[in-house]
This record gives C-alpha cells, structure tokens and sequence, in this order.
C-alpha cells in the first residue's frame, strides 16, 4: 500500500498538476504581460519614430515635422566607410527603393512618422 502511495505521489509530481493558486497565479502574470504590452503600443504611438535598419548605431530616430531621410540617416549614425548601394524606404506597407547618389546630389526626401528606411 505505501508504495502504491508512493508511486502515486511520483507520478502527481511528474504530470505536473496545477494547484488554484498556481493557476491564478498564471492568469494573473498573463494579465500582466497583456497590460504591459498595451502600455508599450500607447507610449510608441505617443513618441512618433523613424526606425533605420541596416549598419547604424542608433535604429530609433525621433520624428519631428520637417525630418528628412538624410537627417534621418545621419542622426541613426550611418556605421560603414563606404556609400550604401541601396536605401528602401517603407511607408505604410508599401516600400520604395531609392538610389543613394540622389541623397548626395542635394534631392530631400521628407519622411513621415512610422516610416521604416532599410540601408544597404
């Protein structure tokens, strides 16, 4: 009889069987994670970005009316020694590519909040 108790008492241990306060414990941090995730959202939408992917120190420009991909690239602190072959910028889901030379030649591209540039 012991060792049917205690073969039992084993197996309860190895299935793993959740006690009420476990359980609510669980919720409880899922809850959490949730408001945590929503509180996350609000403060990114309340401080409008540019994100700049590629060889940059800083991917997370602040956007502020009148920043343009230029300021954009240098505030994100453009890494490598050599020109980028290639800028993608996405606004909106729909993505452009951009030659370089036309940065250099003076052109100025405005960039809006929320807009993704991709440097290669």
């Amino acid at each position: 009889m012991k060792l049917e108790l205690i073969i039992l008492a084993l197996a309860l241990a190895i299935c793993g069987c959740t006690t009420k306060s476990t359980a609510r414990l669980k919720e409880q941090n899922a809850f959490l994670a949730g408001q945590n995730a929503i509180l996350q959202q609000q403060a990114q939408s309340a401080f409008p970005k540019v994100s700049v992917i590629g060889p940059v120190q800083n991917s997370s420009v602040p956007w502020v009316a009148g920043l343009t991909l230029a300021q954009a690239i240098a505030t994100a602190n453009y890494l490598e020694a050599s020109e980028p072959k290639e800028i993608i910028l996405t606004r909106q889901g729909e993505s452009a590519k951009l030659d370089p030379r036309i940065l250099f030649n003076g052109a100025v591209i405005p960039l809006e909040a929320g807009d993704v540039v991709e440097i290669r």
